[in-house]
């Protein structure tokens, strides 16, 4: 009798596993089925959201752009990826409050806040360079060394940004 308890109970474990990973899947495959232009990522500690737009022009130099607001405060970054070449790499590149019009070199090095590699990753943790609109979103970004940027940069301080995001962002919804 005992027997065939335990029996039982073994087996609403095992259903409550499979319903917890079938509940879990969705996120998963949201991303695969979101394109990149129209993917939206949250740092681990949800100050941060990542949103990615469409570019809207077949000729632009940039593979992406994205903006990166700051929750609960009025700081939204904006950035772009491009590919680079030599060794082959999407480059990111990540602005605060650059003057509008022509600007000099001087005017963006003042207003980056963030420049360097940025990396998708698999449901698989495989890593690879970011993929160009219209490839499948990645289900999580790497942008090495963003925290620390951010803390240096113009965006930080009294009223802006003053908790610094992890390096990896995890997908969170597919914009419309």
């Amino acid at each position: 009798m005992s027997g065939a308890i335990g029996i039982m109970a073994g087996r609403k474990g095992v259903a409550a596993i499979a319903a917890a990973a079938v509940f879990a899947i969705p996120v998963a495959a949201f991303a695969a089925d979101c394109k990149q232009e129209h993917a939206v990522y949250v740092d681990r500690d949800g100050a941060y959201e990542l949103r990615f737009t469409p570019l809207n022009s077949p000729s632009a130099a940039a593979s992406n752009q994205f903006k990166v607001n700051a929750l609960e405060t009025s700081v939204v970054m904006e950035g772009y990826v491009m590919p680079s070449e030599d060794p082959v790499r999407a480059i990111g590149i990540l602005m605060f409050n650059c003057p509008e019009g022509d600007a000099t070199g001087a005017d963006l090095d003042a207003c980056t806040v963030w420049q360097g590699a940025v990396y998708g990753m698999n449901a698989q943790g495989e890593m690879d360079n970011l993929q160009p609109e219209g490839a499948a979103a990645a289900e999580k970004l790497v942008l090495p060394g963003l925290g620390p940027a951010i803390r240096e940069s113009s965006a930080w301080g009294e009223g802006k940004a003053s908790v610094a995001p992890w390096d990896v962002l995890t997908f969170k919804e597919c914009a419309t």
